[in-house]
């Protein structure tokens, strides 16, 4: 596990590499063929950087150093500060999903059947469009896999079969 303080010079060390390009998080995305969420979890020590990713990365920023390259590298500590909760962004997306939940896995559960959308294989994406009132809106795009549950019989459990009984 990660240590907090170290993270967060990291992360910080990582944002200054994306400030000095003078690049959005989207234009990254654009000249590595990511999404511009996964370039933010990336720079934000949230998600692992690739091998075949790395060169594109740091062509797309300069001022990336071997060494911050080699710690994205290194699998993650996924988390969150628990107070990220009170960020009023943060939090209306949260509240968004909340309210809508309900009726979202409602129709999750009428198209595919009983299961969950996986946040592993998952992509995410904001975008931002011009509504039919000519305002800016924000897209967030979930594109998870359909995860059906499973029925638990024991004649499945490979566990179960392969244990010997006395």
């Amino acid at each position: 596990m990660e240590e907090s303080g170290a993270r967060a010079a990291v992360v910080r060390r990582l944002m200054e590499a994306k400030a000095e390009s003078g690049k959005s998080f989207s234009d990254v995305a654009a000249e590595t063929g990511l999404t511009n969420v996964y370039v933010a979890q990336l720079l934000r020590r949230q998600a692992q950087l690739k091998p075949d990713t790395a060169p594109a990365l740091r062509a797309a920023l300069p001022a990336l150093t071997d060494d911050l390259v080699d710690l994205m590298m290194q699998p993650p500590f996924r988390s969150y500060h628990p107070d990220i909760v009170h960020e009023p962004a943060i939090y209306r997306l949260n509240e968004a999903v909340m309210h809508f939940g309900e009726s979202i896995k409602e129709i999750i559960n009428e198209e595919f059947g009983d299961g969950i959308m996986s946040a592993i294989d998952f992509y995410c994406s904001v975008d931002k469009v011009k509504g039919a009132d000519g305002k800016d809106r924000v897209v967030v795009t979930f594109d998870g896999k359909y995860l059906p549950y499973t029925e638990q019989k024991s004649e499945h459990m490979m566990s179960r079969l392969t244990r010997t009984t006395s």
